[in-house]
Order: structure tokens, then C-alpha cells, then sequence
């Protein structure tokens, strides 16, 4: 993925806001960017389903690698593709970490987790992909704590998206989170049709 491209930029393009810093930008200016972003024609059905992928790749910010072995795994699951698609996304480490209130944008919740900053079960982990499974117990490292972005977490700092989603237990305080149990597709806080991403996959 183009990690030089603008955020506020790519956010416009793809119909969604990507950090807190691009809503308001995003909201002054929700259309395409370029000359003819506001008024561009009617997408074919490929296109319409390659923006739902490109959008759900950006709000977890994974290669195209890493998206199609997910939507493989999610394939082989007893349910529908598109829910189990985006549950897998959602038990990566950095998802989570974002989701918990430890960052404020899931590329710094990447960052945390690339720099070995992150325990899972008092193990580090430093591949932002690791899938975290319920019961899984996941804090930041005692060398860690001190640093300036994780005594913003604890005094709340990071808290944007309003409620934490119920299926983790988060203890700001400690800078530790636990994932309860699977989430439901429906409390999973990302803008996304995807059925879409599965026809784009299965076509």
C-alpha cells in the first residue's frame, strides 16, 4: 500500500475518513479529489466492488497479499463470506489495539505493535497480522508504558469513536485489553458493503 499518499487525500477518494485529522476535511469536501471529482460518471459493477475492496483494505491497512488470505480463510468458514471476512480482519492485533483506545489511527496502532510494544498472553508480539483469539489477553510491555502515546491512552486521549465495542474488555488504567469472544459483524465499527468485496473476489 502507498504509504506517501496523502491520508486526507486517499480519504476523499475512497469515500470515507481514515484518521480523526481527515473528518474535517472530509466533511468540507466529501467528493473525489481532482477536477472532476464532483461530478464523475456512473462506476461499471467492477469498479463499484474493486472501491469496496480498495476502502476495507484502507480502513485495516493491509496489502492486497493479506486481503485476499484472509477473504480465502473467511471462504472456509460455516457462514456467510462477507461477515467472516470482516471478523477475520478484526482479530488482528493492530485492528484491535486501534479498537481498544491504546492508538488513535490504526497506522500508529501498527507502529505500536511493529516497535515491541505489544504483549499477547506476556509474550511480545511484533507482527501487526498476529490473529488474537478469544481469552487472549493483550497490554503494553512494562519498558513501554512510560513513553509519551501510551500516557495519552491511559488518560483517555485517544477515545474517538465513542463506546468500546463489546466484545473486548478494556482496562485503560492497566494499558491491557482482552478479547471476550468473537465480534458480531454488526458491532464492528467499519464502512464497508462487503458482499461487494466477495463478488469482487469471486468473480
Amino acid at each position: 500500500m502507498n504509504q506517501s499518499r496523502p491520508k486526507v487525500k486517499k480519504s476523499r477518494a475512497l469515500g470515507i475518513a481514515l484518521t480523526p485529522k481527515a473528518v474535517k476535511y472530509f466533511e468540507q469536501r466529501p467528493y473525489p479529489p481532482g477536477e472532476h471529482g464532483r461530478g464523475r460518471k456512473q462506476n461499471s459493477d467492477y469498479k463499484v466492488r474493486l472501491l469496496e475492496k480498495q476502502r476495507l483494505r484502507a480502513q485495516y491497512d493491509i496489502s492486497e497479499r493479506q486481503m485476499l488470505r484472509a477473504y480465502e480463510r473467511a471462504r472456509k468458514v460455516d457462514a456467510k463470506t462477507g461477515d467472516a471476512l470482516v471478523i477475520e480482519l478484526e482479530r488482528r492485533l493492530d485492528a484491535l489495539v486501534l479498537r481498544s483506545g491504546l492508538a488513535r489511527t490504526i497506522y500508529q496502532a501498527r507502529q505500536m505493535v511493529v516497535h515491541g510494544h505489544i504483549s499477547v498472553n506476556n509474550t511480545k508480539v511484533d507482527k501487526p497480522s498476529f490473529r488474537v483469539t478469544p481469552g487472549d489477553v493483550v497490554m503494553v510491555r512494562e519498558r513501554s508504558r512510560s513513553k509519551h502515546p501510551f500516557q495519552v491512552a491511559r488518560e483517555g486521549g485517544y477515545d474517538t469513536e465513542g463506546e468500546t465495542p463489546r466484545y473486548l474488555e478494556v482496562n485503560l488504567q492497566a494499558l491491557a485489553f482482552r478479547l471476550d469472544r468473537d465480534p458480531n459483524r454488526k458491532e464492528i465499527p467499519v464502512v464497508c458493503d462487503e458482499q461487494l468485496v466477495v463478488e469482487y473476489y469471486a468473480r
